[in-house]
């Protein structure tokens, strides 16, 4: 019998597209499914990145293009930081990846290794600590407080902080509590970690365009003192509602952006050409679209923070940015995982358990408001109903 090798054991997967599946196939049984429960907006890609992408094939754009991009692409990626957030950035710091994942596979696969210790949000993005596992690293969570909006405590997170640290992760606005973490935490982070230089941060910032209310983003990319162990992860899947074309970008410093840019070669060779050139037209068209579609995502914020918090037993934290709520459901008596099972089953509801996001989102579920303001009032009625029956 063929058995992989044992690390292959460690790797963990993302249960969202595991209720993605279960969910299409009671769909196609004829079962009227609601789904809260993938990350990608209810959007079209605006029409002028689409023709874009239909421009570059006409023009014959088919071939492999440089394993970090074209250079167009990566000039205006530097731009669009330089203008967002008042910074510099080289273009030849940035790596066009297919989606974002590939930024935080690369950089954990750099810094990971039997020995070392990774710190990483819990609850948090799942693909973290299932890829810390893989390289045999330690990971050690960094617990984001329901009570502080769904931030860290910057003196926790340094306590956990030795000298076998090799990487710390972190993501905000998050996944999957739309917690943002203020700017002061960041600040004292950054002055304790003074006293441990070798240590690098990879910043995923993906949901950076997505804050509501007076809340703005706070990119690392500002932060001079730590620009030569920063990697940034960004991309166009969520600003611009392009999942499916697969596009991201990392910024490396200067001592890894080699090693990542062999990772790309071994691994996926370049982003497919008119994919990039779409991208480009994303970054230097016009915004409008962006704008309209954060308006609307923070107008269901409100509704969907409403309707939950009127379910008895039921509590839901007002989420700063991204497009996601991560309700406290400890009051109903029932574990996230089984109440998971029960609203798609019953109910006809997908969601995701918060322990899909680490241990330490037990009594919680992720719900997307990427959704019409008709499904969500509705399937937070199903869930109304259910737990009432």
């Amino acid at each position: 019998m063929i058995h992989p090798v044992p690390a292959f054991d460690r790797l963990g997967t993302e249960t969202a597209f595991e209720v993605l599946a279960r969910a299409q196939q009671l769909a196609a049984q004829g079962r009227d499914i609601i789904n809260l429960g993938i990350g990608q907006p209810d959007f079209r890609t605006p029409d002028h990145i689409v023709e874009a992408a239909k421009r570059a094939l006409d023009e014959g754009r088919h071939g492999y293009t440089a394993a970090a991009g074209i250079p167009e692409l990566r000039a205006a990626v530097a731009a669009d930081l330089g203008s967002r957030h008042d910074v510099q950035v080289d273009p030849g710091s940035v790596l066009i990846t297919p989606g974002a994942k590939p930024v935080m596979y690369f950089a954990i696969l750099l810094l990971g290794e039997p020995g070392a210790e990774i710190l990483y949000p819990n609850p948090g993005f799942p693909i973290y600590e299932s890829m810390i596992a893989f390289t045999g690293a330690t990971p050690v969570p960094i617990e984001l407080l329901e009570s502080e909006g769904f931030s860290f405590d910057a003196e926790q997170v340094l306590a956990k902080v030795n000298e076998r640290t090799r990487l710390i992760i972190l993501n905000s606005p998050g996944n999957p509590t739309g917690g943002v973490v203020p700017q002061e935490q960041i600040e004292r982070l950054l002055e304790g970690l003074e006293a441990y230089p070798d240590v690098v941060i990879l910043s995923d910032e993906i949901y950076s365009r997505m804050l509501y209310g007076e809340r703005e983003h706070v990119s690392l990319l500002r932060y001079e003192q730590i620009r030569d162990r920063l990697i940034v992860i960004d991309g166009w899947s969520k600003t611009y509602a392009m999942t499916g074309w697969r596009v991201g970008y990392g910024i490396f410093p200067p001592a890894l952006f080699a090693h990542a840019e062999r990772l790309a070669v071994n691994s996926y060779s370049c982003v497919n050409a008119p994919t990039q050139w779409a991208a480009l037209a994303a970054l230097e068209g016009p915004q409008g679209d962006v704008d309209r579609m954060v308006a609307a995502f923070d107008e269901r914020r409100k509704l969907i923070v409403r309707e939950l918090n009127a379910i008895p037993g039921v509590h839901c934290a007002d989420p700063g940015g991204a497009f996601y709520v991560f309700p406290n459901i400890t009051g109903t008596g029932i574990d996230s995982r089984t109440l998971q099972a029960r609203l798609l089953d019953e109910a006809g509801v997908a969601t995701l358990s918060g322990t899909s996001f680490g241990a330490l989102g037990e009594g919680h579920l992720r719900l997307s408001y990427a959704a019409s303001t008709e499904a969500i009032t509705s399937a937070v009625a199903r869930m109304k109903a259910l737990l009432a029956g």
